[in-house]
Formats: C-alpha cells, sequence, structure tokens
C-alpha cells in the first residue's frame, strides 16, 4: 500500500489539470471515477468509463448549533491510499473468503469532520467521520443522487394503506413489498422507498444504493421529491415519545418524534454510503460491498455459531394429519417437528408464535400446553436445537434476563420479530440484541427487520434478516401478486445486502393459474423443482422448511434434496442471469457443488457453461421441471447424468420453474 498526502486536481471527465477543488478516485481497474467537488457544495459525480453513471450530487450533514459538514467546504489535508488489499475471512457467506482491492482518498476539512471515499472495481462508496469530542445533534444528513434522462429503477415503496400515506406514518413499516419499475420521473412524490434501491441507466447499467456499518444512526429511505431524476436522503427522526402496543402488544410505537434525526455522543464514523454500479446482472450477484464495508466481527470464538436449516410450524399452521393425537401449540406436536428434523438431518425446530401467553408480553410466561423444558431436553437428544420466536417488546424489556435464562434451559437462538422500524433506537436495539445473545452463546433471526448493513460480520450469531417480501406472503397475498417474477428480481436487489429469511419449501406447488392464499394450506407460486433451487440461490445461513413435515415425508425424494444443500458455502459463481427473467448461481461447499435456476413465468431453456468446474465433477444429480410442470406445478423429474469432459448442460424450465444440480466426484446414489 502506498501512502501520500496531496491534491488530486483533475478537470471534469478529463485528465487535465484544473481548478483547485476538484478531486478524482478511480477504481484500481480503471473503469470507475469519482469526481468530488469541493467548492461551495460538498458533491460526488460517478463515471464508468464514458457513461455517466451518477450526475454532481449533493452530500452533508446539517449539525444543531454548528457549522453543517459539507457547506463551503474548506479541505486542509487530503490522504490517498492506493491499491489497498482486503482478505477478510467471511464465515456463514455466500463465500469462504472475501478479497478486494480498493482505492481511497480521505478529504479533512476544516469545521472537525472529514469524508473518506473509497473505489472499488464494483462501486463506490463514502462515509462521513465526526472529531467533535463533545455531543451533538444532526438535524438531517442530505445524500442526493441524480442521474442522467431516462433512468429507470426498481423501487420497493413501503406499503402504506389510506391515511399512512403521510411521510411520518411510512417511518414504521415492514421493509417488505415487491418493486415498482418505471421511469424515476414517474415516482410517487409522496411515497419513500427502502433500501436497497436499484437504478438503470439509459445503457443497461445497474446502480445499486444501499448502506453499510449502520451503527447507532438511522436508516436511509429514499425520495423522488419533485417528479425528476433525483433521489434524496430521507431518515426517520428521532423518537420523543414511545408508546407500548402494535400488534399483541409486541412493539413500542412512535407517537412523536425529535426535529432531529440522530444524537451523537463524540467522535465517530457514520454509516457507509453505497452506489454499487455493474455492467452485467450478473455482477450483482456476487457484490460484497456491504461485507467488505462493515465492521469486523466483535465475537472473538465463533466455533459455537451453528448455521443450518430448521422446520418450522407456523407457515403450515401446525397442520399435522395421520396422527393419533390433536395437532397445535403444544408438547406433542413439537415433539412430532423435532422426530421429522432428527430423521432428516436438520439442525433446528423453530417454535413460532403462540408458546408464550399472549397479550403478556413476558416471555417467561409460557402456555400450559406446552413444556419447554421436556422440549428441549428431547432435542437435545435427538441432536436437534430449539429456536424461540420472540416478539420485539417481550425480548427487549427484559433482554438480559431472556437470554440468560433461556441460554441454560439450552436454547439455541431467538427469531425476533415486529421491530419494523429503522430510527436510531431501533437500530441500537439491533446491536445490543446481538452483543447480548452472543454474550450466551445464542443465535439470532432478525424477522420484522429492516435489510442487512453489515451487522452479520459484526455479530456472525445474526444468522438471518427479512426484510423481504418472502413465502409468508404466500398465505395471503391474491393472485394479482407476482412472487414468481419478484423470484428473480430481489436477488440483484434485496440480496446485494445480506442474506435473507424468506422461508421457502412448499410442497404444494401451483401454476400461475391454479394459485390462490389459503392461510391454513398454503401453497407456493411456481414449480417444485423452483422450491428445490431457491435453497441453492437464495443467501441465507439459517433456512426455514416451511411445509408440513407430513408432507415431507411424503416427498421423500424432494426431501432428501434439501436436507444435503449446505447453508453457507466456499464458493459462489453468477452464471448467466438477467434480473426480472431468470436467475442461475453455482455454489460450492467441499468439493460439491450447486447449481440453483429461476424462471419467470415464460418458459425458457438455459445452456450451462460448466467450464468453472473442478477436473473431477462429474457426477450430477439433477432435478429439472417435469413436462406437464406448466399445469401440474410439482411435476418434476429427478436425472442421474455422468458429465465425463462434457462443459455444456442444456435445461429446460418451465413457466415458474427451475432447475437444481449437485455435482461431485462421487455418484449420486
Amino acid at each position: 500500500m502506498k501512502q501520500t498526502v496531496f491534491f488530486i486536481i483533475f478537470l471534469f471527465g478529463s485528465n487535465a489539470w484544473a481548478q483547485k477543488g476538484h478531486f478524482t478516485l478511480v477504481s484500481p481497474d480503471g473503469k470507475l471515477q469519482t469526481i468530488i467537488n469541493t467548492n461551495n457544495r460538498l458533491s460526488i459525480c460517478v463515471l464508468q468509463e464514458k457513461d455517466t453513471i451518477l450526475k454532481p450530487s449533493i452530500i452533508g450533514m446539517d449539525i444543531v448549533g454548528k457549522p453543517s459538514f459539507g457547506i463551503n467546504p474548506s479541505v486542509s489535508k487530503s490522504i490517498v491510499s492506493t491499491n489497498r488489499t482486503q482478505k477478510i475471512e467471511s464465515p456463514f457467506y455466500k463465500k469462504g473468503f472475501i478479497t478486494g482491492i480498493y482505492n481511497e482518498i480521505c478529504l479533512y476539512f476544516k469545521g472537525n469532520y472529514s469524508v473518506t471515499f473509497r473505489a472499488y472495481n464494483q462501486g463506490m462508496a463514502y462515509h462521513f467521520s465526526s472529531s467533535l469530542k463533545d455531543p451533538f445533534l444532526v438535524k438531517h444528513e442530505t445524500a442526493d443522487f441524480t442521474f442522467p434522462d431516462s433512468a429507470n429503477a426498481y423501487v420497493p415503496y413501503v406499503k402504506v394503506r389510506g391515511a399512512e400515506l403521510t411521510i411520518e406514518r411510512q417511518f414504521n413499516n415492514s421493509f417488505e413489498n415487491t418493486y415498482t419499475y418505471g421511469k424515476i420521473t414517474a415516482m410517487d412524490t409522496n411515497r419513500l422507498a427502502f433500501l436497497p434501491l436499484l437504478v438503470e441507466t439509459q445503457t443497461s447499467k445497474k446502480v445499486l444504493i444501499t448502506e453499510a456499518d449502520l451503527e447507532s444512526y438511522p436508516g436511509m429511505y429514499l425520495r423522488n421529491r419533485n417528479g425528476k431524476n433525483k433521489l434524496s436522503a430521507v431518515f426517520a427522526p428521532y423518537p420523543k415519545t414511545l408508546e407500548h402496543g402494535g400488534y399483541n402488544k409486541l412493539q413500542l410505537l412512535v407517537k412523536e418524534r425529535e426535529p432531529y434525526i440522530a444524537k451523537v455522543a463524540s467522535a465517530r464514523n457514520f454509516p457507509w454510503r453505497i452506489i454499487s454500479v455493474a455492467q452485467k446482472d450478473a455482477e450483482l450477484l456476487e457484490n460484497d460491498m456491504v461485507y467488505q464495508l462493515a465492521s469486523p466481527s466483535k465475537i472473538a470464538d465463533i466455533s459455537w455459531i451453528k448455521p443450518g436449516k430448521a422446520a418450522w410450524d407456523w407457515w403450515n399452521a401446525w397442520n399435522l394429519y395421520g396422527v393419533d393425537f390433536r395437532a397445535g401449540i403444544n408438547t406433542e406436536t413439537y415433539k412430532y417437528y423435532i422426530d421429522f428434523a432428527s430423521k432428516t438431518g436438520l439442525a433446528y425446530v423453530v417454535i413460532d408464535e403462540g408458546w408464550a401467553v399472549n397479550l403478556k408480553y413476558d416471555l417467561k410466561q409460557v402456555v400450559p400446553s406446552v413444556n419447554l423444558p421436556e422440549l428441549i431436553n428431547y432435542a437435545k437428544q435427538k441432536n436437534v436445537g430449539i429456536i424461540l420466536w420472540a416478539g420485539y417488546y417481550a425480548f427487549e424489556k427484559d433482554m438480559e434476563e431472556v437470554c440468560r435464562h433461556y441460554s441454560a434451559l439450552g436454547v439455541k437462538g431467538f427469531k425476533i420479530d415486529f421491530m419494523d422500524r429503522d430510527d436510531q433506537l431501533m437500530v441500537e436495539f439491533y446491536y445490543k440484541a446481538a452483543k447480548t445473545a452472543a454474550k450466551y452463546h445464542l443465535i439470532l433471526n432478525l424477522h420484522g427487520a429492516y435489510k442487512p448493513t453489515g451487522l452479520q460480520r459484526t455479530y456472525p450469531n445474526v444468522l438471518n434478516f427479512e426484510g423481504i417480501h418472502g413465502m409468508e406472503q404466500m398465505k395471503w397475498v391474491d393472485i394479482k401478486t407476482d412472487q414468481v417474477t419478484y423470484d428473480v428480481t430481489f436477488p440483484f436487489i434485496r440480496m446485494v445486502a445480506g442474506p435473507v429469511d424468506y422461508t421457502q419449501g412448499a410442497m404444494r406447488n401451483a401454476s400461475k393459474s391454479n394459485y390462490r392464499a389459503i392461510s391454513q394450506e398454503a401453497m407456493s407460486q411456481g414449480t417444485r423443482c423452483r422450491q428445490l433451487a431457491s435453497y441453492i440461490v437464495f443467501d441465507a445461513p439459517l433456512s426455514m422448511l416451511c411445509d408440513n413435515p407430513v408432507n415431507y415425508e411424503k416427498e421423500e425424494e424432494s426431501m432428501s434434496f434439501i436436507s444435503k444443500i449446505p447453508s453457507y458455502w466456499d464458493q459462489t459463481v453468477a452464471l448467466d442471469s438477467k434480473i426480472g427473467e431468470y436467475i442461475v448461481v453455482a455454489k460450492k461447499k467441499g468439493g460439491d457443488w450447486y447449481i440453483g435456476g429461476l424462471n419467470n413465468w415464460n418458459k425458457r431453456s438455459i445452456h450451462l457453461d460448466l467450464s468453472f468446474l473442478d477436473q473431477h465433477a462429474k457426477h450430477a444429480e439433477l432435478f429439472v421441471d417435469g413436462i406437464n410442470a406448466d399445469r401440474v406445478a410439482r411435476d418434476y423429474k429427478r436425472k442421474t447424468l455422468e458429465l465425463s469432459d462434457r462443459r455444456t448442460l442444456k435445461v429446460d424450465m418451465a413457466p415458474g420453474g427451475g432447475f437444481a444440480i449437485r455435482i461431485s466426484s462421487r455418484k449420486a446414489p
């Protein structure tokens, strides 16, 4: 690494020297340029080769009672680092190690602040830092993203209903919605969009906006305020008055907010703002910027953290059949789930909502029908861990004691739900929960959550996040909701931020015309092979099996394949993929490769390039859509194939279909 102190002054868009106040930061491969303007207002402009990706866009922070950061900036010094290499061990991730090279410039300004700009080949990022030692308040942060004309966007609007259309009410939301695709200029100016958000330029390049290292600071939303090609950052103001209530009294609702967004105790770094750029859609599937920019792990020993798959009760509504006991939220039912998990090699059983007495928001009050100590001991004998669902407020109000108590009983972790906010107080809860759970060797699955911002690197015991329009929606959304297209869209957007608690695995599968929302006997949109492939394509160190154990027992072939799929990976290779149409991903664990493909509603043939395979990977087990899968979605074929020296493979996908392949040096049984 070379480190020097000097000013880089380039003319906008060329390599000629120019007026003082312009700095150019170039990515290691030389393709991406960030032009930093320090005249009057601090702003950035991003170009990739000859294309303008981001037009001059203002950034800054308004500080209560003190000079604002970024207004009339005066540079006191700059520090440039070139060809700096990161080698990050990334446990429980889509690859075992991340190697990244970046260039960086840190500009120090009069007024006790600095801004660090970093350029990777995958994109650029920046963050503010303050050296102010005394506490202060952040009134607002300016982050404008001004795009060239004719840009389109995949917009995940905050879901609103009736009177909730006000900006204030939109700060309370579940961060779950499908994408609205269209011109940026056509966006609803009264609605907020949560991150990540993807923009498509006129030259079909993709620009993904998100954030990393979000600690003790509110999350960013984007809003088009004026119908132009500019998206502006919006942040939830700091809560002033909180009221206990919400769903089953498991939430804290913000009734009044302060006229500022964050309290700052002393000198600190603020979150990274990320602008990733991809020339090909598939590049987004291998993007690591959120993980790279997150703070390193604060857990010295992670040997006790065990990713894996979990049998899950809620989606299938405890509807066991063919048994000699009344199925429901009771000890007998959960013993059945434990037996099923043990027989099929699953790591966990998630005991979801209902085990704790309703409306008491007290996790030590267990319903009489469930004998938790007995279940925990029974599961331990079967080599299965128990994860308990917990409403946010019930967990938050007595966090230390809840973690201590249930860790001592032998519980392995918690699925925490219904946070539904990302203001500063809620973000601080995430870190406190992760730290406290780690102290007692408990894993966490954050449901009802905002998108990941790198917490999974800082606290690797946090295995999953929701913030996604997952399979649970199939219990109630109407036939107009296109989950199939969403499934081949979100991996290029939401999943770039981190793992997803999608909760897949349906054995009741429906074609486009046959799908119905039936809460007590839910089904998926799309084919059986699609469900199998999702365990390969979707990143999830803790992944649910959403369907009924009895249904899996009747589908032994599918269940056997699912149980073998790893939960985290050594290597990920994104193959030919196109957002909104199809996605194909290959992942390696040990000596085995898995390839998963998902399709939209158009019938499609894929020609797989297998040149990435190891020399000894010759024996393939394939699950492909059956010839009638377009009408009977559960129709599939299992095949075995000797690849020999073959390095291409043709696979057909039905409408709403998919495929799943395991390639090994060992023959499939």
